[in-house]
């Protein structure tokens, strides 16, 4: 399932094999052995794939016929990707333990960078 849908998915953007692959950071003989069914990508990659097209993890190894996520999926899936990336992990970990006038200084710093369009 995960190849129709993969590469239904890639036409349907109109990419090649080598374009997806440079997009979510693999070769382009893995993105052709998912396709052709050779070969499964790890679950860093599925997740990465899923992101890149909008759509489940679940839908793309057809798990559910449902492509679309819903928003609360997608905010979930970005939390997700958020607590699970381990450059990150450490300040996470962290932040529970913050004094709170620390918790209110980063508020407003991340409020100034939104609001000036760095993010």
């Amino acid at each position: 399932m995960l190849s129709t849908r993969l590469k239904a998915l890639r036409i349907g953007k109109k990419l090649t094999q080598r374009q997806l692959a440079e997009k979510i950071n693999v070769t382009h003989v893995s993105i052709s052995g998912y396709e052709s069914g050779n070969r499964s990508p790890d679950t860093d990659t599925l997740q990465r794939l899923a992101d890149f097209f909008e759509v489940s993890t679940d839908y793309l190894l057809g798990r559910t016929n449902k492509q679309a996520l819903t928003p609360q999926e997608k905010e979930e899936a970005e939390f997700q990707a958020f607590v699970n990336d381990p450059s990150l992990e450490k300040w996470y970990k962290e932040l529970p333990k913050s004094r709170e006038e620390d918790l209110q200084k980063l508020r407003k710093m991340w409020e100034i960078l939104k609001d000036s369009g760095e993010i």
